[in-house]
């Protein structure tokens, strides 16, 4: 089951979100797709806050396709009007067919050139009733066609990402290198060659999005025990991390109203 709201700060502010699996053949490129919509009365800015996956995105909007890299910190956008966007978060098989440095692509978004796709997705969303399915069958089968045979490289690469961040992922990167019967350098390497950012990184991502996910779910919950849960040292390291990426400390995130809000521009 695919969590619509992981990774997203306030949920409650979200405009229509649908997130969709891959297909079986296109599991290996991509761990799903968000597809949100929005149609905003004149003037309100609707602000969506993000703790993104460790991973780069595909994502094809009205205006173009474009890649996005993996991020450090917490992100926004603003959205007004009306729109959407159809984004496909990617396996690491999928990461070197579209950009040889990932690590290049941190923190910041390219365009690409594949007027076919886009063209292909704007129909499916603008005429199709079936316009999510459609539109993602679009992006899945042309990620396929352009990846070509998954390698037993990029097969590994999705390993190394399923052991630092997938379900019962791995506490260290010296856990996930075990588990993964390769030397911590070579994890380095994958994860530096694949996503573009440290596996320490991936793993500090992960426990801050169950931290969210879990002050969400209880805001009573009392922050020393997260912390031993999540791995932390102790309550000010899961504190300054929370801080330094979110930009807000876990003791206010978790009394910050959740509910749906627009700011309006003056």
């Amino acid at each position: 089951m695919v969590d619509p709201t992981r990774g997203v700060l306030y949920p409650g502010r979200l405009p229509l979100l649908h997130r969709l699996p891959a297909d079986e053949e296109a599991r290996d490129l991509i761990a799903w797709f968000w597809v949100p919509e929005w149609d905003l009365e004149p003037g309100i800015v609707s602000r969506q806050h993000v703790v993104g996956y460790p991973a780069l995105n595909l994502v094809v909007e009205p205006e173009g396709v474009t890649l996005s890299g993996a991020t450090s910190i917490a992100t926004h956008r603003d959205l007004e009007g009306r729109g959407w966007a159809v984004g496909a978060l990617l396996r690491p098989a999928a990461v070197r067919t579209l950009t040889e440095a990932p690590a290049e692509l941190v923190d910041r978004e390219i365009a690409l050139a594949a007027p076919e796709l886009h063209t292909a997705v704007v129909a499916a969303m603008t005429t199709d009733p079936e316009r999510h399915r459609r539109a993602t069958r679009v992006v899945a089968d042309w990620l396929r066609l352009r990846s070509g045979p998954i390698t037993d490289a990029a097969r590994q690469a999705n390993a190394m990402v399923d052991a630092l961040v997938g379900e019962d992922a791995a506490r260290s990167p010296e856990e996930a290198a075990s588990r993964l019967a390769v030397s911590v350098r070579t994890l380095q390497r994958l994860a530096h060659r694949y996503v573009g950012v440290a596996p320490a990184a991936m793993i500090r991502r992960r426990r801050l999005q169950d931290a969210a996910d879990r002050l969400r779910a209880d805001p009573r919950q009392d922050l020393a025990a997260l912390a031993a849960e999540l791995g932390y040292a102790d309550h000010a390291h899961l504190s300054r991390d929370f801080t330094a990426v979110l930009g807000i400390a876990p003791s206010a995130y978790r009394v910050v109203p959740a509910g749906r809000s627009g700011v309006r521009e003056s």
